[in-house]
């Protein structure tokens, strides 16, 4: 018997995989649904890790890469999500499959093929061959990062410059981006995608509300509890803070 985690914030999208994977493999078992990225850090640090895990990317506290800061997964991951842009990130922690929503039965069933082969039950030199076939097809795929947004104005779509944006924002659940002359412009995406849209050279997600150009920080100021707080070359609505515990990470993204 092959044990399961699913990770999923969806109660539907979670009985529908259980479904799909109780038709497609009868021989393995979900063990535990996970729907956030707090609760899967927590389960797997008091429980063995099971044979496979699916895991969804957008979960109900963020982003599910945020795992990865705190748990090293030994076995293999298959992700589902409705985004196809975090492909390149996914088989770089373990993934042998990326999953776009809905799932299908012959989807997931290709993917169990995959986990078959590469864990040594069918031709193992085929499945590393797909395998890095994949990464590289999706590694040139993912790395180019937009020049340009379109912003929806009445019956037009109007480019804006990424260079031109010091900092994308979220206030009153809509996420906006702050150009350099100070201009706010409302941007038609969640701000977890915008965030993983952006050349990580460039910007920074400072926190769930801010994402920060590298260019438009003026000044870093140490505050109390070890946050920092980031001043712009342009006025913000609130103050821009990050936690203690990534300041290590910000020094090296600042620095580098």
């Amino acid at each position: 018997m092959k044990k399961v985690v699913i990770i999923e914030d969806e109660a539907i999208a979670a009985q529908r995989l259980s479904h799909l994977l109780g038709e497609v493999s009868p021989e393995s078992t979900v063990e535990q649904v996970l729907q956030s990225v707090e609760e899967t850090v927590e389960w797997f640090s008091a429980h063995p890790f099971p044979d496979l895990v699916f895991m969804d990317i957008h979960l109900a506290d963020g982003n599910a890469f945020r795992i990865f800061d705190k748990v090293s997964f030994p076995c293999p991951i298959i992700f589902t999500t409705a985004y196809d842009q975090y492909a390149l990130q996914a088989f770089k922690v373990n993934s042998i499959d990326y999953l776009l929503k809905p799932i299908g039965k012959e989807d997931l069933q290709r993917a169990l093929d995959k986990w078959a082969i590469l864990s040594g039950n069918g031709n193992d030199t085929t499945g590393n061959q797909q395998l890095d076939a994949l990464v590289k097809m999706f590694s040139q795929q993912s790395q180019r990062y937009p020049s340009y947004f379109l912003i929806p104005v009445k019956d037009k779509l109007v480019p804006l410059a990424v260079n031109e944006i010091a900092c994308f924002y979220l206030e009153d659940k809509v996420s906006r981006a702050l150009t350099y002359p100070g201009k706010t412009v409302v941007i038609g995406k969640p701000l977890d995608v915008i965030a993983e849209q952006l050349d990580p050279g460039l910007f920074f997600r400072a926190n769930r509300q801010f994402v920060v150009a590298h260019k438009a920080i003026e000044g870093i100021t140490v505050w109390f509890g070890g946050k920092l707080r980031l001043t712009l070359s342009v006025p913000v609505p609130e103050e821009i803070t990050i936690s203690k515990s990534r300041v290590p990470e910000f020094k090296e993204w600042y620095m580098q």
